[in-house]
């Protein structure tokens, strides 16, 4: 059995595909909180590999990053950066809406619209299947345009974080990928986002036990490595 102190390490140690403690993917069968729910078993309990530390340990931060396209990970969950109408557009949301299929449009056409043309507003999410995606989900969220960072913007963003991982936990996620919201079109300079999405992230893993694994999905590698340098903070 892994010692706590080694455990620990594998943990902590940067969480990036360079490093030689970074996680491997996690099939759908060692997917503790997954695998109960598609088997129908109601086995709701942690995997095995994200056990809970020793009491007096400091609980792990599970987080990575990964320079990859989103729409190709095996996860519980990916995040779209969606726009209001949740009917596709450019940039993260076009591919993930390209990579699943036009069983996602349909499905996303179908929730109620909470005024004409609005079905999420910004800083919300939604949540639909993944249809032809590897990830079991996908959460939409809609991210704040940058208009100069005094019209709520980092309120917004925050918010974006916070109720993906809400509707994450509610439907026992426990692998989930975002990409970095509003930075593309939407115009959020990534030195101001990068830290948001950080500190909600980590601040959500510490006061709850799911999803057991985040993963930051970065298409480039500068974008990557401003997310290495605030997790290094």
């Amino acid at each position: 059995m892994m010692s706590g102190w080694r455990r620990c390490r594998k943990w902590d140690a940067a969480r990036d595909e360079s490093s030689p403690f970074a996680l491997k993917p996690l099939s759908h069968r060692e997917r503790g909180w997954g695998e109960g729910q598609r088997s129908g078993k109601g086995d709701l309990s942690l995997p095995q590999s994200a056990a809970l530390l020793p009491s007096d340990q400091p609980k792990p931060m599970p987080i990575e990053i990964h320079q990859t396209d989103i729409t190709t990970l095996d996860v519980d969950a990916i995040v779209n950066a969606a726009n209001e109408s949740l009917l596709g557009g450019g940039g993260v949301d076009g591919a993930i809406h390209r990579a699943a299929g036009p069983g996602l449009l349909d499905e996303c056409r179908a929730l109620p619209q909470v005024r004409p043309g609005v079905r999420c507003p910004t800083g919300e999410a939604r949540i639909t299947g993944g249809h032809r995606l590897l990830a079991r989900h996908v959460i939409h969220t809609v991210g704040p345009i940058w208009h100069g960072g005094d019209s709520d913007e980092a309120a917004l963003l925050a918010s974006c974080y916070r109720e993906s991982l809400r509707l994450a936990m509610e439907q026992r996620v426990a692998s989930i990928a975002f990409p970095a919201i509003s930075c593309g079109i939407y115009g959020y300079p990534p030195e101001r986002a990068v830290p948001i999405a950080v500190r909600e992230v980590r601040a959500w893993l510490g006061a709850h036990d799911a999803p057991v694994r985040v993963v930051f999905a970065c298409f480039g590698a500068e974008m990557a490595g401003i997310y290495r340098k605030v997790l290094a903070e």
